[in-house]
């Protein structure tokens, strides 16, 4: 899928020259993505802890301030992972990952409208559930909420009539404490880099 996406993204940027002219204009852009999510799965348990990768929609709303500074909310629905120890699964749960970032747009190139982002990601943790013969031996659990921080870039190509279409990097710290019988043994970090392709509507 990750393949998938950036194949679609070339396509964007030899595409762009062609809408160097088109113009939009708003304090207002929606964006529907693509996107693909790849974990890092980190954890300092010894179990060697990973939820798997997946591909999903996301929409986020971006509000400008100014033609260069906007405030970008991303959203989607609760997302469900199998949680694997050594590549066997032990277990799932449902993630649901609204990020809040500030943003600089960079107005002075010619067909493009690349932007950095900054921002904090809170991640609720639902639905958890264990394998029974997990649940017997070690009565694990998780934290169910996670804040971090999140960094994005990206670049917003106008393609005429307030229509664009986007090509958007983040990394997400994403973590949570792991528990035996109530007491903490690790923390596993999910710690995802999205990758997402998508079109926008700015009014």
């Amino acid at each position: 899928m990750r393949k998938q996406l950036f194949a679609l993204a070339a396509v964007a940027a030899l595409a762009a020259p062609q809408f160097a002219a088109a113009q939009d204009s708003g304090s207002w852009l929606v964006r529907a993505r693509a996107l693909y999510l790849q974990s890092e799965n980190h954890d300092t348990t010894g179990l060697d802890l990973s939820v798997n990768d997946k591909a999903f929609p996301e929409f986020d709303v971006s509000y400008f301030f100014t033609p260069n500074i906007a405030a970008e909310l991303i959203l989607t629905y609760p997302q469900y992972h199998k949680i694997e120890a050594g590549g066997t699964k032990i277990g799932g749960l449902r993630h649901l990952p609204p990020t809040l970032t500030a943003q600089y747009h960079f107005t002075n190139f010619q067909g493009f409208r690349p932007y950095l982002g900054a921002g904090v990601n809170y991640t609720n943790v639902t639905s958890v559930s264990w394998e029974p013969a997990v649940e017997a031996a070690l009565h694990p659990s998780i934290t169910r909420n996670s804040f971090g921080w999140a960094v994005q870039a990206g670049v917003d190509i106008p393609v005429g009539n307030n229509w664009l279409v986007n090509v958007d990097v983040k990394k997400v710290k994403i973590g949570v404490d792991v528990k035996s019988s109530g007491t903490k043994v690790g923390e596993f970090d999910i710690d995802p880099l999205l990758f997402s392709v998508g079109v926008g509507y700015r009014f």
